[in-house]
């Protein structure tokens, strides 16, 4: 049951979803792969968002369907397990955040100033670049994400749905934004020392969210 506190908690949880998967689509993985590929085959910053955007609502279609499963696994573990539910996803939140934390601090990022990159001609047709990148975010479900669907699920359809938009929302909003500078190449911007600090701060978020689910036990 969730106690008379918690309607005061959405909005903060609904902010915080949006705030990770934003920070979560910064990661390259989730921006890079789509200038290289527009690059390469030419393709004009519509055609390249157009594939930004697709692809995102895939990969949120695909968490979203993951989490479901999880609240559904979740929700019959709860029956054996009262109040297991909010620990275990504030757990989950704190140890993908101590994971983004430690690659922080060991990884050595590969700052801007290399040879420049040539412009191959396209190899494949654009049909097949397209579906290409689209399956290559719809086959890899948001982890960080799922927490979310955990700590949700006794919330009821409405909250979980509302989850699943604002998920949405900030990953094509991010994938867009830092998809749209890089392939502007916007050196200025110093995107090198963003890469610096991008794992520190989904870190940072990931370990907030898990306190505020550990609020909403208390």
């Amino acid at each position: 049951m969730v106690d008379g506190s918690a309607p005061s908690l959405l909005v903060p949880l609904l902010a915080s979803g949006f705030g990770v998967a934003f920070l979560h689509a910064a990661l390259p993985t989730h921006w890079l792969p789509f200038v290289l590929v527009g690059r390469a085959q030419r393709w004009s910053l519509g055609t390249t968002l157009t594939a930004v955007v697709v692809a995102g609502l895939a990969h949120i279609a695909t968490t979203a369907l993951v989490g479901s499963l999880i609240v559904l696994a979740g929700l019959a573990l709860e029956g054996w397990v009262a109040g297991l539910l909010p620990w275990l996803s504030s757990a989950l939140l704190f140890a993908f955040g101590l994971f983004y934390l430690v690659r922080a601090a060991v990884r050595r990022p590969v700052l801007a100033g290399g040879p420049q990159m040539t412009v191959p001609p396209p190899a494949v047709s654009t049909p097949t670049a397209f579906l290409g990148l689209v399956a290559l975010l719809a086959l890899s479900p948001g982890e960080v994400l799922l927490p979310f669907y955990l700590s949700s699920a006794d919330q009821g359809v409405a909250l979980l749905s509302a989850l699943t938009v604002v998920f949405a929302l900030g990953s094509v909003l991010g994938m867009g934004v830092f998809t749209a500078v890089a392939r502007a190449g916007a050196a200025i911007l110093k995107l090198d020392r963003w890469a610096r600090f991008e794992d520190a701060v989904l870190g940072l978020a990931l370990i907030a969210v898990g306190l505020l689910v550990v609020a909403r036990v208390h």
